[in-house]
């Protein structure tokens, strides 16, 4: 008996060791005012560092916007609840809680380019090397995410993507309409429509990406994906989509998505693949 209770307490104490060596904190996206106003003060924008154990960091990181269609964040499901994951594969996680942009384009995306700087000015303390910072995101926070990766130069460009059911199209009847309306608002210019499109934006210098989407998806049409696929094949990059029997949409970490295990073990794998 009293070796087991000793058995135990190490084991008890090996787990605190491993909890504690993974560390989370959160940090201000801004030190003074942010360079836009979406007219809404009590609405700021920080990030939630995960860092993985220090003998398992690989120097990876990536920036994670949740969705929301532009209105408000999944933070959990899409953002909080993934820090573990990566912590556990060597990655360090940084999830974004950026601000709404009531029509005003530019509030969200800066946002997301100070993230990508403040990863990497924090690289050296943070153990991350500023050659592999990428960005994911998921619904609304996946078009902010393709945008970044399509759009942004710099610090703020990503070395890597990852897509899950991804508003991409800001085309009216193509993308998703609510996203539109608050992301643009009412009367969006054509000039703007396409510049926010991604899949108008892709490049050769457009990074690595991987894209997961169900097919029965009736709140994002599939096609967004599909179709930001279909650029990233036209210029020569390296994508990966994966389409999933079902599921619907805004799965984001959820168990109970049927293709929970598939989408995990698809994800993984594409991580090690470069």
């Amino acid at each position: 008996m009293k070796l087991r209770k000793l058995f135990l307490v190490i084991g008890l104490a090996s787990a605190a060791i491993t909890m504690s060596a993974q560390s989370s904190f959160d940090v201000k996206l801004y030190n003074g005012r942010p360079p836009y106003n979406n007219g809404d003060e009590s609405d700021t924008a920080k990030v939630r560092v995960f860092l993985p154990m220090e003998k398992q960091a690989t120097g990876r990181a990536v920036v994670i916007c949740p969705g929301g269609a532009y209105e408000t964040l999944s933070m959990e499901k899409e953002g909080y609840d993934w820090g573990e994951f990566f912590q556990n594969q060597g990655i360090a996680a940084i999830v974004l809680k950026y601000r709404m942009p009531h029509g005003q384009p530019e509030v969200p995306v800066s946002d997301a380019e100070q993230a990508m700087k403040l990863v990497r000015l924090n690289a050296t303390s943070w153990k991350i090397n500023r050659n592999d910072v990428g960005i994911m995101g998921f619904s609304a926070g996946g078009h902010l995410a393709a945008t970044i990766a399509t759009r942004s130069q710099g610090e703020a460009k990503p070395n890597f993507l990852i897509l899950f059911y991804p508003v991409i199209s800001m085309m009216e009847g193509y993308g998703h309409d609510r996203s539109r309306l608050n992301f643009l608002g009412k009367n969006p210019s054509k000039r703007d429509e396409k510049k926010y499109s991604a899949d108008m934006n892709v490049s050769r210098v457009t990074p690595r990406t991987f894209i997961a989407l169900s097919d029965d998806d009736d709140t994002v049409p599939p096609a967004n994906g599909v179709n930001f696929y279909t650029e990233l094949y036209r210029n020569d990059v390296r994508g990966s989509l994966h389409v999933y029997p079902g599921g619907g949409h805004g799965w984001g970490s959820k168990i109970g998505f049927r293709y929970h295990e598939e989408m995990m073990m698809d994800l993984k794998a594409w991580l090690k693949s470069f």
